[in-house]
């Protein structure tokens, strides 16, 4: 997917959303994203109940143990706890990338797409795409252009960062083969890998990776506690102790410090406990979706490439594109994301019931039956 398939719409909001929320939009089946799920009622008690200190002296104690725990779900040393996926993939990154270094990422990957050039705004690092279908990496494409070394009149390529699920490829999963390949290859130049994990969980429920095994092959990685885990928000930097130190610095620095954060730690430790292996529901839903639609407009989507979560509608050749589909949907109570003009959106959450689902799925066929 180039740039102009992607491309956000200019008639709509944010990620294709119609301005601000109102009574259709709270009766509706909103399927925008996944980012939109709200602490269940065992996780609001989790969080009333938490214990909390002082983080930035490093005295909370549901934070210090949500580090831990997660930092040991992946086999690395130590973690750190950040409001927001972007902070932590950007720490990752600056650990990894130094100013007037380069990243490698495929082109429409989150941390270059979506994340508002902060790599180079704030990092002062560059950086070079390459082109992948539905964004799976395939190592050899990495391994063509990276340039270590490059020597005193060239830029040097320092790190890849690979994201898993892939979100703008329509949540495909990662071959664990190609990981490994790309790592072994980067291993022998010098060259270092991080993860941009905001969906991993969904890749370790579709392929049945284990964590651990995703965690051999990166030096930094970012995972998501929101999203299809259902926190209100916070992510983790997972690497090794010198890392993570020197990051506690840099999220101080730009102004992440946070005090009395165990309330929000202890709704993560909440989805840890109770929304990881649910997510395989998420994915049957978004099977549902997908096979509706291709029932009525087979060009559209094919569920055999629905890995997840996301169900991305290729609009191409459609008589609508993706801000009238979209348009169509909200009318009959389906909210969806049009990311670009023939670009639509799906994405199932704990939030959207099974028969909610049904409905949706109903509606969609109906609306853009060919």
């Amino acid at each position: 997917m180039g740039d102009s398939h992607l491309a956000l719409d200019e008639n709509l909001g944010p990620f294709g959303f119609y301005g601000k929320t109102d009574n259709l939009t709270r009766m509706s089946i909103d399927l925008r994203s996944d980012t939109l799920t709200k602490p269940s009622d065992g996780m609001r008690s989790a969080m009333a109940s938490a214990e909390v200190g002082d983080d930035v002296y490093g005295e909370d104690p549901t934070v210090n143990s949500l580090e831990e725990r997660v930092a040991k779900m992946f086999g690395k040393e130590a973690g750190l706890f950040t409001p927001t996926g972007s902070m932590a993939n950007q720490l990752g990154i600056r650990l990894l990338v130094k100013p007037g270094e380069e990243l490698l990422c495929e082109e429409d990957a989150h941390v270059v797409r979506a994340e508002l050039g902060a790599g180079a705004a704030q990092g002062g690092i560059t950086t070079r795409t390459w082109h992948a279908e539905r964004g799976l990496l395939n190592a050899v494409d990495p391994i063509r252009m990276a340039r270590p070394d490059a020597g005193a009149y060239l830029v040097s390529t320092t790190a890849i960062a690979i994201e898993n699920t892939h979100n703008f490829g329509g949540g495909t999963v990662q071959s664990i083969t190609e990981i490994a390949s790309l790592y072994s290859q980067c291993k022998e130049i010098g060259i270092s890998l991080h993860l941009d994990g905001a969906r991993i969980w969904n890749a370790h429920i579709a392929s049945s990776t284990p964590l651990l095994e995703y965690g051999k092959y990166f030096e930094t990685i970012s995972v998501c506690l929101s999203k299809g885990l259902g926190a209100p928000i916070g992510s983790v930097l997972l690497s090794n102790k010198e890392n993570i130190a020197v990051a506690r610095v840099w999220r101080k620095r730009l102004g992440a410090g946070m005090r009395q954060v165990g309330v929000l730690a202890s709704a993560a430790h909440y989805a840890l406990d109770h929304n990881i292996a649910r997510l395989a529901e998420d994915h049957r839903h978004a099977q549902i979706l997908a096979s509706a639609i291709h029932s009525v407009a087979p060009d559209l989507v094919d569920p055999k490439v629905v890995d997840s979560n996301i169900v991305g509608l290729n609009l191409k050749s459609h008589r609508l594109d993706a801000s009238q589909a979209s348009a169509a949907l909200r009318e009959e109570g389906v909210l969806s994301g049009a990311l670009g003009p023939k670009y639509l959106r799906l994405v199932t959450h704990l939030d959207v019931s099974t028969e909610q689902i049904e409905i949706a799925a109903t509606k969609l066929a109906k609306i853009l039956a060919e």
